[in-house]
């Protein structure tokens, strides 16, 4: 019986491990049951932001001491850079163990990595097709055969550089897009369309590279993808339930229709029955979007409009905020960029909880 278990831990920079290493050395976490670590590191979330792969590399380096180069290799690591507002930097550190017998469903957690995804075939329905193949090898890594138990897959995705942008039109070969920037949006969006068609929520016969990016009508209600420099892979982690998993945990999920929709996550937190209190919430995962219309609710805003700051900085301190309020802790993964991952504006939402009193470990 495996037990699945999530660590919050605060860090001070991009390359600070020492909080997952005291974990460590206390016994708290097992390195050899780590299976992925997420974080939110304070970087600007572009293109040209190193500081995750400055923390992806800082923490393999840790886990030098306990694991082999094949293990440490084989753990997802989803750095989601930008923490703008009051988001606070920390990791997730999510972890398999064994359980005691299970008394009902509980937390599951499975991972994947698929190969390197050539750079033409970026914000195309070839990513499409490999992170829902990719999808499901980490619901069977799981355990998770029926999709509807799927809660949350959060996957980073690669984005194109001039270099390999120059190196895919030397051989004879064309680009989604040759706006490195635009290309982190096409591939969260080709991304999230494949999390769709692996769970059954949209069919790959109404996909083509013509909708990718701009046809807003067509979403994943549990996708998070967030691009990155430092990859040219995928690497997935699909959160669920399952009634061969034990442990005190349990996952949820909402979706946000807009940046102010709380009543959805409000519900959420009331079918984890911690409402009341939010102190047995272990983590939350959120998209941040800024929308295509300009408007909320009517009002105008002009994260659209600003030349200095991109739009997904501020969705990701707007959205932050409002949800901050609402579970009492900064130390939330707000991802920006929502593309094809719920509604126009709006993003999926994920929550852990404990079922027992006590705050996150």
């Amino acid at each position: 019986m495996r037990e699945a278990r999530v660590h919050r831990i605060a860090t001070s920079s991009p390359d600070d491990v020492t909080g997952l290493m005291a974990a460590i050395e206390a016994g708290r976490i097992d390195p050899g049951g780590i299976i992925a670590i997420l974080g939110k590191t304070e970087g600007n979330g572009c293109v040209n932001d190193f500081t995750r792969a400055f923390a992806v590399l800082a923490l393999k380096q840790a886990l030098s001491v306990y694991l082999n180069t094949a293990r440490i290799e084989a753990i997802a690591y989803v750095m989601s850079g930008g923490t703008e507002g009051a988001l606070s930097p920390h990791l997730l550190v999510l972890e398999r163990a064994e359980g005691a017998k299970a008394d009902g469903a509980s937390l599951a957690i499975g991972s994947a990595l698929t190969a390197l995804l050539p750079p033409e075939g970026l914000g195309r329905l070839a990513q499409v097709k490999m992170v829902a193949d990719g999808v499901r090898e980490a619901m069977a890594d799981a355990g998770i055969v029926d999709p509807n138990d799927v809660h949350f897959v959060q996957i980073k995705v690669p984005l194109l550089t001039s270099e390999r942008i120059a190196a895919v039109e030397t051989a004879g070969k064309t680009v989604a897009t040759r706006d490195t920037l635009k290309s982190m949006g096409l591939s969260r969006g080709a991304a999230a369309l494949g999390v769709g068609v692996a769970l059954g929520e949209l069919d790959l016969s109404q996909i083509d590279d013509s909708l990718i990016g701009r046809d807003t009508s067509i979403w994943s209600s549990r996708a998070s993808t967030s691009a990155g420099i430092e990859l040219g892979n995928h690497e997935i982690v699909v959160l669920g339930m399952s009634a061969d998993w034990s442990g005190p945990l349990s996952v949820d999920h909402a979706v946000m229709n807009d940046a102010i929709d709380t009543a959805p996550v409000r519900q959420a937190l009331d079918r984890l029955g911690i409402a009341s209190d939010p102190s047995r919430l272990v983590a939350l995962l959120a998209k941040a979007e800024p929308g295509t219309t300009g408007l909320l609710r009517g009002a105008r805003h002009t994260m659209l409009d600003d030349s200095d700051i991109s739009a997904t900085r501020h969705a990701r301190a707007f959205v932050g905020g409002v949800l901050a309020g609402l579970v009492g802790t900064s130390e939330i993964f707000v991802s920006g960029g929502a593309e094809h991952q719920g509604p126009d504006g709006g993003g999926p939402v994920a929550l852990i909880a404990t079922r027992t009193s006590g705050a996150a470990q």
